[in-house]
């Protein structure tokens, strides 16, 4: 009888685990790959710097909070200046320059520009930080990535996409990368979600502040129902959730497993755009994303099998 019991509770709690494994993984797979359409909403009518700051100040702030409340250890000054560190790098000139892109870039398009992301992370490895050894195998993937910029990028008589703005958004995943390569080695609080929380709130607060630097608060931005609840879905769905449920997986993951949604938020922000917001697809595009994610996929796999 005691065994039973003991059988049924391990086959419950298994089956909670499996469930918020599901709900994990959907977050990050789904409702990431949704934000970057959201994103292109909430820019028509909002200023970027004013948008991405108010979505991460806010989220941070939610996040940062309930943490400290829940009696995690509150960082201290040498970690309060590494999350600052890791804030500009990761959210201030990663975010920044995305969301001022989505003005002008289709969020299908800047959502494969983002997948450059593990690529881009593995170029610093190889050739600044000396952490990753040459091998003939990676570079070809790291080739075929960029080679599936290049054909989006180049110019097509039926498709003009912007080279400023995609530049942007690639020098903001290049921060982004070395953002997270730095982390690892950095003293940060062992809290992931109070580091993400005070992160995400540093970086929105200053994201704030360059907003208003630039004048984007006068007069006040108007806001329509629309644009609103484009905010409010990239605050609780895009960072409350997506990004809580990121840093939970890799605590319960294998990082490449994890790492994984970039080769899957491109696949749902492209047909997103397509068939939510009328973005043109076409044989370019087509081709040159489908380059990028098999690079992910090449390189994400290395990593799994060198593991």
């Amino acid at each position: 009888m005691i065994d039973l019991t003991v059988t049924k509770q391990f086959e419950t709690t298994l089956q909670a685990y499996k469930i918020k494994l599901f709900l994990a993984f959907f977050a990050i797979y789904i409702l990431w790959g949704t934000t970057f359409l959201a994103i292109r909403i909430a820019v028509a009518e909002l200023p970027p710097l004013f948008a991405a700051g108010t979505r991460f100040f806010i989220a941070g702030t939610l996040l940062f909070g309930f943490m400290c409340i829940k009696g995690e250890t509150r960082p201290s000054a040498v970690q309060w200046r590494n999350l600052l560190v890791m804030s500009l790098l990761m959210f201030v000139a990663e975010y920044g320059p995305l969301f001022w892109a989505e003005k002008y870039v289709p969020s299908g398009i800047v959502s494969v520009l983002a997948a450059m992301i593990p690529i881009l992370t593995l170029v610093l490895e190889m050739l600044v930080l000396r952490q990753q050894h040459w091998r003939m195998s990676l570079v070809i993937a790291t080739l075929l990535g960029f080679a599936g910029v290049g054909i989006i990028l180049i110019p097509g008589t039926s498709e003009h996409i912007p080279l400023v703005p995609c530049l942007a958004i690639l020098a903001g995943c290049i921060t982004w990368s070395l953002g997270s390569v730095l982390t690892r080695s950095m003293n940060l609080p062992k809290s992931r979600p109070l580091t993400a929380g005070a992160a995400m709130m540093l970086g929105g607060g200053i994201l704030l502040a360059l907003s208003a630097s630039f004048g984007e608060m006068h007069p006040l931005p108007h806001v329509s129902l629309r644009g609103a609840l484009a905010l409010l879905y990239l605050i609780v769905f895009g960072s409350l959730l997506a990004f809580t449920a990121f840093v939970w997986l890799l605590a319960h993951m294998p990082a490449t497993r994890v790492a994984s949604h970039a080769y899957i938020n491109p696949i749902v922000a492209v047909a997103l755009g397509y068939f939510a917001a009328g973005e043109t697809i076409t044989m370019r595009t087509l081709s040159g994303t489908a380059l990028v994610l098999l690079s992910v996929f090449l390189i994400l796999r290395k990593d799994k099998s060198s593991a």
